[in-house]
């Protein structure tokens, strides 16, 4: 009669020691997964984030419209000083100040006509007279047309020149009228008139971007208010907006 086959066991020491080696092979499985989970999303943080400050940097720099000139129409808006003689006979000059409209249509990369609006205000000294105390106010209202002419130019400026002609229409007498009119020539200052005026000059855009620049142009003036054409110093300063393409 066999005998029954015993049960293997395997000795307790013997189990406790596989048991341990188990856990151990699977806790060291978890950590290599979760150190290579780390690892993958440092490396993703690492590759994103040039790439965002790339983005950004293009979105300052990179994608700016450059200037090209091509514009069809300019408008330029500005604030203007003149200095003036409100009388052929007075002894000093005056200052005046206002705005400046000017809208510009290039033909050609190089030419275009202009059409040119200022408005300046300002006192004048007068000769003394017991009809006036103080410095009565002058006014003038410039219309011109002309041609500008687009010289050298790059990204960040543009050098332009112009010549306009036109007439002035000049208000003398806004506070001379307690003076009786056979007094007004010993005041000094020209009578209520419109003559001939043209702006000799140039003007210097500094560029913002690809429509907007700041300009500032002086002009020699030319006026024949009186008896002899005279010449004064004017400059303006204000913003011009390019649009339209040619």
């Amino acid at each position: 009669m066999q005998k029954k086959t015993e049960d293997f066991v395997l000795p307790k020491g013997t189990r406790g020691a596989r048991g341990f080696g188990r856990r151990a092979w699977m806790g060291a499985l978890a950590a290599a997964l979760l150190t290579a989970s780390g690892v993958g999303l440092a490396q993703n943080a690492q590759v994103q984030r040039p790439q965002t400050t790339t983005t950004k940097a293009k979105t300052k720099i990179g994608f700016i419209a450059p200037v090209t000139y091509d514009n069809k129409y300019e408008f330029y808006a500005g604030f203007n000083y003149m200095n003036f003689q409100a009388g052929q006979a007075l002894a000093k000059r005056m200052n005046l100040a206002g705005v400046e409209l000017l809208g510009t249509y290039w033909m050609t990369p190089k030419w275009g006509l202009g059409a040119d609006y200022r408005g300046e205000w300002g006192t004048t000294p007068v000769n003394p007279t017991p009809y006036i105390a103080g410095r009565p106010l002058v006014s003038l209202n410039l219309g011109m047309l002309g041609a500008q002419y687009r010289g050298p130019k790059n990204q960040y400026a543009a050098l332009n020149y112009h010549a306009y002609f036109g007439v002035a229409h000049g208000a003398f007498n806004h506070d001379t009228g307690v003076v009786p009119p056979q007094y007004l020539p010993l005041i000094g200052l020209y009578t209520d008139r419109t003559k001939p005026v043209a702006a000799l000059g140039a003007s210097v855009d500094i560029n913002h971007s690809k429509n907007i620049a700041i300009r500032l142009s002086p002009d020699l003036m030319l006026e024949h208010f009186g008896s002899e054409t005279r010449t004064f110093f004017a400059i303006s300063g204000g913003v011009i907006y390019r649009f339209g393409k040619r």
